[in-house]
């Protein structure tokens, strides 16, 4: 939403005794907004004095803002990401995927990671289906929080009405005692404000002014980078993952205008003198050189009066390779900005590409996704609470499984387990499941044929021999067996017995 508008939304919830987050926190939001968007007015266009005109200048972008705020979705809610909700799971699915969750719950933690903040909200339509929106920071409006947590909220989208523009605003709030409501659940108050003048105006027929949830539990959940929000301490949005990484964004973009504009600027040249050129009369009886407007290869000289007056070539020296180390260091800062660790982005063939590696549990990426997580984990969870009470009138507990498969390199996986199992460090049985990711019913199975096979195709390590447990398996059983032996042969001495008919 503009500036005006959201101050006209600010000015409506204060006067209905609510509080409000501070301009700042939006002015920001804003300014992710455009680097999200990949065109920042005061940055990517500008002015060039040549030395006779000044002319209007775009500069080349990356667009790394948006690119990393990608990676961090599919990193994160992925298609491979589970919810498992027990006897409830196949009605869930159905309900998620009327709602488009696969797309949209990504699409949502993409714009959170770039705005600071989104939501997921639920309630029932008029047909009294789960409907599921997907908020963005610009249309959250807290009303109240405590120690971080939003209570109560509001969110905001333009409409039109009768040809009038107008903010519909749901507003999820406790119930107020003096209006005899409930004060222990969760009411959403329909709330429709003129965009010019900011009053209230009239909702339509088809919408209930207030709607009774009967939960004690919020019907949205507020989805933020797990990142302290520096830039405004007392806000409880969040801060963009590239919030305080402006510079490196701006750096990128820098560098790689830099590139393309070698090109441009380092093309070849042929001088041509004048005496040379094909002339035209004008109508003035004055003869003009002819040069195509669009060709940018022949530049014109004046007359060389000491009677050298042959074409001349000129080839520019083309700095790629600098140019190209530029960008990538630049990548590299930007990388460990935004908690990607360095060299998650190289630049290769005239594109940014992410780098293929195994992300070990001490990288910066692998630390920061679990932490980022903490925060996801809830608000699904949170998410599928209030579809099912919604739906059944109960509040369904679930799970997610965050798949770690998609930050792994599956060629160095098996390069790995190939080097623990020739080690005798990990048994095939435990190589076999983490490989294709089998149960160890299915791993048994594949042991098997491969016992049959003799091999492994592609591979040369035998996998055959050998025992099917870990090392420590072996060696506790070994001892188990070792010491009962040893206790086997002192009661034999003394005398004892572990028959038990032989107790008095």
């Amino acid at each position: 939403m503009s500036d005006s508008t959201y101050k006209k939304v600010k000015e409506y919830l204060v006067q209905q005794g609510y509080r409000a987050v501070s301009d700042e926190t939006y002015e920001h939001i804003d300014e992710w907004l455009e680097w999200y968007q990949n065109d920042v007015a005061k940055f990517h266009h500008y002015k060039l004095y040549n030395g006779i005109v000044t002319t209007n200048q775009e500069r080349y972008k990356l667009g790394m803002a948006k690119t990393v705020c990608e990676d961090w979705a599919n990193l994160l809610l992925n298609e491979r990401v589970t919810i498992n909700a027990g006897d409830y799971n196949e009605r869930l699915a159905e309900i998620l995927k009327d709602n488009n969750f696969q797309k949209q719950g990504n699409q949502l933690i993409e714009k959170a990671f770039a705005l600071g903040t989104g939501a997921f909200v639920e309630y029932l339509d008029a047909d009294k289906q789960v409907i599921i929106d997907y908020i963005r920071a610009d249309m959250i409006y807290p009303l109240s929080w405590d120690n971080g947590d939003i209570t109560e909220c509001a969110f905001g989208t333009q409409r039109t009405i009768s040809g009038e523009k107008a903010i519909y605003l749901q507003i999820h709030r406790f119930g107020k005692k003096e209006n005899g409501e409930n004060s222990d659940q969760y009411y959403i108050e329909n709330v429709y404000v003129d965009v010019e003048s900011g009053k209230e105006i009239k909702i339509p027929e088809d919408i209930e002014a207030l709607v009774a949830t009967k939960s004690v539990e919020p019907l949205f959940q507020i989805v933020t980078p797990n990142i302290c929000n520096n830039i405004d301490l007392d806000s409880p949005l969040g801060i963009s993952v590239y919030g305080n990484g402006i510079d490196e964004v701006k750096g990128c973009d820098l560098t790689y205008d830099s590139y393309m504009n070698e090109f441009v600027l380092g093309r070849k040249r042929i001088m041509v003198p004048i005496s040379q050129a094909k002339r035209i009369m004008q109508d003035d009886g004055v003869s003009a050189p002819i040069f195509d407007p669009n060709d940018t290869v022949y530049y014109l000289l004046p007359e060389d009066k000491s009677g050298n007056n042959r074409l001349t070539e000129v080839d520019m020296t083309i700095r790629a390779q600098e140019h190209e180390l530029g960008i990538q260091k630049a990548l590299d800062l930007l990388s460990l900005k935004v908690g990607m660790g360095a060299g998650r982005y190289k630049y290769d063939s005239g594109g940014v590409k992410t780098a293929t590696e195994v992300i070990s549990d001490k990288s910066d990426l692998y630390q920061n996704r679990q932490k980022h997580c903490i925060v996801i984990d809830p608000a699904v969870v949170n998410m599928v609470r209030a579809v099912s009470f919604l739906d059944i009138g109960k509040a369904i507990e679930a799970t997610v499984d965050f798949d770690d498969s998609i930050v792994e390199d599956s060629n160095a996986v098996i390069d790995k387990n190939i080097k623990l199992v020739g080690a005798g460090l990990r048994s095939k049985l435990k190589a076999i499941m983490e490989i294709n990711k089998y149960s160890e019913k299915e791993a048994l199975k594949e042991l098997e044929r491969i016992r049959e096979d003799n091999q492994i195709t592609g591979q040369d390590i035998d996998w055959t021999g050998g025992d099917d447990v870990e090392p420590d398996e072996e060696d506790n059983s070994t001892k188990e067996k070792e010491d009962k032996e040893d206790q086997d042969s002192d009661d034999s001495k003394s005398g004892k017995t572990s028959d038990p008919g032989d107790k008095k």
